[in-house]
């Protein structure tokens, strides 16, 4: 996997010396805090991408969670939600039933035997089934900030397990979000299986003129009730477009071209022809999106973000009125937000 270096610090040390201590006893590690204090920030994420269902995604700009994680010095292992802003009150503060909890404890255990417990807040900036990787980016943004507090002694790559962990407890088993979250820009994951080694490979793209346009509107799209929906089945047709598509939609990143990443996007006929229904006006928003310049447009995740490519900002705006007038007129849904942004290479960072 290409992985990016960690970015420096910015955490509240404890003391001059960076670095984990670490004592061997009784055939334990004991990792000692290093930061008493860290917070840090994960990006949205824009999943499958139409024909990549379950094995591709990105990061991007515009919006993410943020996770502060404090040291809690006499309850060794301890992990405590003191806070949740953004989400109006539907998330728990307990830590085994919250992706912020649920990563945070599963990064102790890659850390080792902590000597010092971890309190956490969040900051919600991703409306919650909103189709772009809200759950994800707070397990993400839990991770980085606890292993912060740490020296950062795990790589963004060690801790895609801990988001693992956290995303399987509200929406299944599958890295597509919280892959990109952690590490930034386009990933691919070659293997996501329980019990066995995550594979996940970064796809360099280093164009400037990508820019996704991004319209979310007021209606929620639980993860788990749009995978319930999907054919367990399909027909072999479907199977060889979808994999030539998604062949085509690696060769675009890849080469840089952002007319052959919109059409491959566009270009789903396993999961978008049967969640798209479940979304009003989705199918209309596709069509207005092309219809006013973009080269594609899919759902994001699983919805009810739409999601449309371009590769200049002035046809972006227009994309972005007449995708959110088509899911006012077709949908007979208000928009919660409608905004421009570009590929987010960075992934998790501190803040």
């Amino acid at each position: 996997m290409l992985l990016r270096p960690n970015i420096t610090s910015k955490c509240r040390p404890l003391r001059s010396k960076r670095g984990v201590l670490k004592v061997y006893a009784g055939g334990k590690v004991y990792a000692d805090p290093v930061n008493k204090e860290c917070s840090a920030f994960a990006p949205a994420t824009v999943a499958n991408l139409g024909p990549g269902f379950d094995w591709m995604g990105c990061a991007v700009g515009g919006g993410g969670d943020t996770v502060v994680a404090r040291v809690i010095p006499d309850k060794p292992g301890t992990v405590i939600i003191e806070s949740i802003q953004g989400d109006n009150g539907r998330l728990s503060l307990d830590p085994n039933k919250n992706c912020i909890g649920i990563a945070a404890l599963e990064t102790l255990k890659l850390i080792g035997q902590p000597t010092c417990g971890i309190a956490l807040t969040l900051d919600k900036g991703l409306p919650l089934g909103s189709g772009l990787g809200s759950s994800a980016a707070s397990a993400a943004a839990a991770a980085w900030a606890v292993n912060g507090i740490f020296g950062s002694p795990l790589t963004k790559s060690q801790l895609i397990t801990a988001g693992l962990a956290a995303e399987a407890s509200v929406s299944g088993y599958h890295a597509d979000n919280v892959g990109p979250s952690l590490l930034g820009g386009f990933v691919l994951i070659r293997s996501c299986k329980p019990g066995h080694p995550v594979q996940l490979l970064q796809l360099p793209f280093s164009r400037d003129d990508l820019y996704f346009v991004l319209v979310n509107p007021l209606f929620e799209a639980p993860t788990a009730e749009m995978r319930a929906v999907l054919p367990k089945e399909v027909p072999m047709k479907s199977m060889i477009n979808n994999c030539c598509q998604g062949g085509s939609l690696v060769t675009g990143i890849l080469t840089g071209d952002v007319r052959l990443i919109g059409e491959s996007l566009d270009s789903d006929v396993i999961i978008e022809p049967v969640r798209g229904p479940l979304i009003p006006g989705m199918m209309a928003v596709k069509e207005a999106a092309k219809a006013a310049g973009a080269f594609g447009c899919t759902i994001s995740g699983a919805g009810p973000t739409a999601v449309a490519v371009v590769d200049n900002p002035d046809v972006a705006q227009k994309v972005l009125e007449a995708m959110s007038q088509a899911f006012r007129t077709s949908g007979k849904l208000e928009v919660n937000s409608a905004k421009v942004v570009k590929l987010d290479p960075i992934g998790a960072k501190f803040t």
